[in-house]
């Protein structure tokens, strides 16, 4: 969903600079910036963005035509820079401390934030009619807790790890598996546990090899349909509707 939002105000002049976690979990990390994070650089659909120790390195990356990535989970970016627009992305599903006072104008996605008070504004994000709305007063609507469904399939194609340990994958992102088949292993100090494929499908998303991960995580996405390989590749449908109205947002407040 971030990446979604980062691409397209990048690709519409913008200049952005994306605050991540030390240890992100995307599970469709091959249409993930934060993947830049361990490996200083991440390309989507065309689109670069380069891992920064500072805000002057930063500032460089994106006067060279780039997205710039810091590792900031306490925000503090905000002691030395004013931004124009601040943007929570974190999809917490919770307010973890974003308010008006961090930027001229502040937008966020998803549950968590009350529009007026928290932020100015929050985009929907449940599918359905109201995908991207953009909310002045009140909230989004709370999370479901359920995947989208897909081909028929909903909780069924994503797979949760039954165990903490360490994540190990055996089929990659794009790969073709079938129901039944080994695609990880978590490993721990009581031994090996093997993930099976839920559903015969395309390998979707599989959080990173190595990852530490804990009992309940998701961990991996299926998606049932062969035909459509390249997605595991591109930004989805939900994540440009709900960009398109962070962008329609920010030109709306900045044009009040």
């Amino acid at each position: 969903m971030a990446t979604g939002t980062i691409h397209k105000l990048h690709r519409c002049g913008f200049p952005v600079l994306v605050l991540e976690t030390q240890r992100p979990g995307a599970i469709r990390r091959r249409a993930a910036f934060s993947e830049a994070v361990y490996d200083g650089v991440s390309e989507v659909e065309g689109v670069t963005c380069r891992l920064a120790d500072s805000v002057v390195q930063a500032l460089d990356i994106i006067a060279a035509g780039d997205i710039a990535m810091m590792v900031d989970e306490k925000c503090r970016i905000l002691d030395e820079v004013k931004p124009w627009a601040l943007v929570d992305c974190i999809m917490a599903k919770a307010n973890t401390g974003t308010n008006r006072g961090m930027a001229d104008i502040t937008i966020a996605i998803g549950p968590g934030f009350t529009a007026g008070v928290d932020v100015d504004l929050v985009i929907e994000t449940i599918r359905g009619h109201d995908l991207g709305r953009i909310i002045e007063k009140g909230r989004a609507t709370e999370d479901s807790e359920t995947p989208g469904t897909i081909d028929g399939f909903t909780s069924e194609r994503v797979i949760y790890s039954a165990q903490h340990g360490v994540y190990r994958e055996v089929a990659k992102i794009g790969d073709l598996v079938t129901k039944g088949q080994t695609i990880a292993v978590v490993s721990n100090e009581e031994g090996e546990y093997p993930i099976f494929a839920s559903i015969t499908g395309v390998l979707r998303g599989s959080i990173r090899d190595g990852y530490k991960v804990h009992k309940g995580l998701k961990i991996v996405d299926i998606d049932p349909r062969e035909s459509e390989r390249k997605n595991c590749f591109t930004i989805s449908d939900k994540s440009r509707c709900v960009a398109g109205s962070v962008l329609e947002g920010l030109f709306y407040l900045g044009n009040r």
